[in-house]
């Protein structure tokens, strides 16, 4: 688990202002969820047999021997509080929710054993449409965040007959290569033997490669579902590969899977997954409900934002008042919240600590301010501010603080322009 500090939050911050402003604009409403459920929703939810619920959960009996566990994702925390809530009968629903998930694996540059996501769920739409509005907000938030190289990848899981009857043929291919699975797909052949599709062992790429397709099996309900979804990213110019190997790490999607990857971040290529999940509310308690969704990990999607923006580091302030003498010591603060108030949006650092004014003009330079406000005790006594660009090489002006306001307001919308 790792820390953000100071020097990142200014990126988390601007990347999340981003997300909560795309979710209004699509309509989608924030919920806030417990980072502690009961164990038994996971397992239901993801699957005993997944390696989440399996090897990665962290699990824990409260007091009164309950057993709870830290979220390990987000949609089975989301399902149980809609139902419990009522949010779902006869309704139609578009929500979001953002926070630390916790999964025990082996960490990794940009996979931590907490870590961030955005979750977007819809619900009571069965339709192909929603499906393709979440890859069209997913597009979008590419695009406003400047990020390039990621490629979407989608595949149609099918219906419920469809997949049994998938099931089937599955398990007679894999019970003639028997000898050729490893630990993980021999348990897994019995209890799901669509999840050794997923397996990322490298001596078995080519024994799933050679497995049949679900795609090849689908009925003509889901078939006609999928066309008609990939009929809509045409529409509207959104490329896309079927990856028929494409079956996601939990047992509750059906039909629609997608996954957005991109070769910039390593092995762990995937930055956006999700898909329908129709049996699961009722799978929960609740009626039959169709629905669907994805997840984005924010760590690695900072990191791609990272990767496609140039290199010029956005300051966190925008002035530093630099404060030299007993008087401007003693009246800084008020001077400060002065020029606070008229000022609202000014992002204003007061260099408190009483060091010399050298040593403030280099921590003011330092900062990425552009100008440094300086108040000695000559400043109190006429009401007045010095003004040092620091970004320019220009001699300090003195400026009565009542005209301070319009002439920062100057000096902020030029050096605005300059960086543009």
């Amino acid at each position: 688990m790792n820390d953000i500090l100071p020097d990142n939050t200014v990126a988390w911050l601007g990347l999340e202002s981003k997300l909560i402003d795309l979710m209004a604009r699509y309509g989608y409403r924030q919920v806030r969820l417990p980072v502690v459920e009961k164990t038994e929703l996971f397992k239901r939810a993801v699957g005993e047999v997944t390696d989440i619920v399996e090897k990665e959960m962290y699990t824990f009996e409260d007091r009164n021997g309950d057993s709870l566990s830290l979220r390990p994702e987000g949609t089975a925390g989301c399902v149980r509080a809609a139902i419990e809530n009522g949010l779902l009968h006869n309704q139609m629903q578009r929500l979001w929710y953002s926070g630390p998930m916790f999964r025990h694996e082996r960490p990794q540059k940009g996979r931590y054993r907490q870590f961030h996501q955005l979750g977007v769920e819809a619900y009571g739409m069965a339709g192909p449409d929603i499906d393709a509005e979440l890859i069209m907000l997913s597009a979008r938030l590419w695009q406003e965040l400047g990020i390039k190289d990621i490629e979407l990848q989608i595949n149609s899981l099918g219906s419920s007959t469809a997949r049994a009857n998938y099931r089937a043929q599955l398990l007679h291919y894999w019970n003639d290569n028997k000898d050729k699975l490893d630990e993980d797909g021999l348990r897994r052949m019995e209890s799901n033997p669509m999840r050794i599709l997923d397996s990322k062992n490298p001596g078995m790429q080519e024994i799933i490669a050679n497995a049949p397709q679900l795609i090849d099996a689908l009925d003509d309900e889901s078939r006609e579902h999928f066309e008609q979804f990939k009929a809509m990213l045409d529409s509207v110019g959104i490329t896309y590969r079927v990856n028929p190997r494409l079956v996601r790490g939990l047992d509750y999607y059906n039909a629609t899977v997608f996954e957005w990857v991109t070769d910039q971040l390593g092995a762990q290529g995937t930055v956006c997954a999700g898909g329908r999940y129709d049996s699961l509310v009722e799978q929960l308690g609740g009626r039959d409900t169709t629905a669907v969704g994805f997840a984005i990990g924010l760590e690695r999607l900072l990191d791609l934002v990272q990767l496609s923006a140039n290199d010029e580091q956005v300051a966190q302030i925008d002035a530093c008042l630099v404060m030299v003498g007993d008087a401007a010591q003693a009246k800084g603060l008020v001077v400060a919240e002065s020029i606070r108030y008229a000022l609202p949006t000014l992002r204003l650092q007061s260099l408190c600590g009483g060091s010399s004014f050298k040593s403030q003009m280099k921590r003011a330079d330092k900062s990425g301010a552009c100008v440094a406000l300086i108040l000695g005790d000559d400043e109190v006594n006429t009401a007045t501010v010095g003004v040092k660009l620091l970004r320019e090489d220009k001699a300090q002006q003195q400026v009565a603080q009542s005209s301070l306001a319009s002439l920062l307001t100057e000096i902020l919308e030029n050096h605005a322009n300059k960086r543009g």
